[in-house]
């Protein structure tokens, strides 16, 4: 192996440890984008209370976050069909974490259960699906408080620090 080989394998080496730096600091500089990993206490269940418009995140009785939200357009009320507009009310479990979203980010809530099921189809309806608690359209387009389809909706950062905080199983109930 001559001298100049083994310069020039010394120096993309070192070009390559510089690109990756640098790639590094810029991934670490995303600002609010960038995920961060949650290091706190473990999430053990979540509470929504509609009327009062708020999410809390607890660790067993211990509130470790409150947030406030927007809902379906059709506030009031639970959830008994597609289309109505209203949040599902009763206990469900955060079924999945969607990076995908046409929302900034989303968690599944396992809406409908058997009992919501059964409850539409006595009226001949479909019960829906695909309830999440969301940050705001990608496209930017959110439409003043109540404006999902049933969803829960909170702010952008909001969904960041639950997306991290809460696990796929985490109990949530959701009341008047």
């Amino acid at each position: 192996m001559n001298v100049n080989h083994v310069f020039s394998i010394k120096k993309r080496s070192i070009l390559v440890l510089l690109l990756i730096s640098v790639l590094g600091m810029f991934l670490n500089s995303c600002g609010e984008r960038a995920l961060r990993i949650y290091k706190g206490p473990e999430v053990t269940r979540i509470e929504v209370f509609k009327k009062e418009r708020i999410l809390l995140v607890y660790h067993k009785d211990e509130i470790l976050k409150k947030y406030p939200i927007d809902l379906g357009f059709g506030p009031k009320g639970p959830k008994q069909f597609e289309g109505d507009g209203k949040t599902p009310e009763g206990k469900y479990i955060i079924n999945k974490h969607n990076p995908n979203s046409a929302f900034h980010l989303s968690l599944g809530i396992s809406y409908p259960d058997a009992k919501d099921i059964e409850f539409a189809e006595s009226l001949g309806k479909s019960p829906g699906g695909d309830i999440f608690i969301h940050g705001h359209p990608n496209n930017g387009k959110k439409q003043g408080p109540d404006w999902t389809a049933g969803c829960i909706a909170v702010k952008d950062k909001h969904i960041r620090e639950l997306y991290q905080m809460i696990k796929v199983n985490t109990q949530i109930e959701i009341f008047p």
